[in-house]
């Protein structure tokens, strides 16, 4: 399929309510690990955190450093943050209701988390690689 395919909106519609409508975390997991290949998963990971960190004021050329994304993605990111009521606000304001701690960016490698002193995040070094489809095959 293409994009401009109808099937794309169609199945993506169903996709998401069945999400939406499916309450159990550790199904939705296994579900995506299914789903999506190794490669497919780090980078929507990936993804979801630039949109985290953008929120959180990080530069865009240490997000690009830390989670191995290029800038035009994070470019891409931080204009749909900033569209008024954009999705990504409203999910980021759901994330924000069921985890006021904060997200699973304090896991993350490098400069995005002070708290980690076992910045093993080179390829071949045992640390994560986050946005590095090559770590995952």
């Amino acid at each position: 399929m293409t994009i401009d395919d109808p099937r794309v909106k169609a199945n993506i519609g169903e996709l998401c309510r069945v999400l939406a409508e499916t309450r159990d975390q550790e199904l939705l997991e296994a579900f995506l690990g299914c789903l999506l290949t190794p490669a497919e998963t780090a980078a929507i990971a990936a993804r979801w955190a630039l949109v985290k960190a953008l929120r959180k004021g990080a530069a865009q050329r240490e997000i690009a450093k830390t989670l191995g994304l290029s800038l035009c993605k994070i470019t891409r990111g931080s204009r749909e943050l900033k569209k008024t009521n954009s999705a990504f606000q409203r999910v980021l304001a759901a994330l924000d209701n069921l985890n006021p701690e904060g997200g699973a960016e304090d896991r993350l490698p490098g400069p995005l988390n002070p708290h980690r002193d076992d910045r093993q995040d080179e390829p071949g070094q045992g640390g994560p690689n986050i946005g590095n489809p090559q770590a995952d095959k």
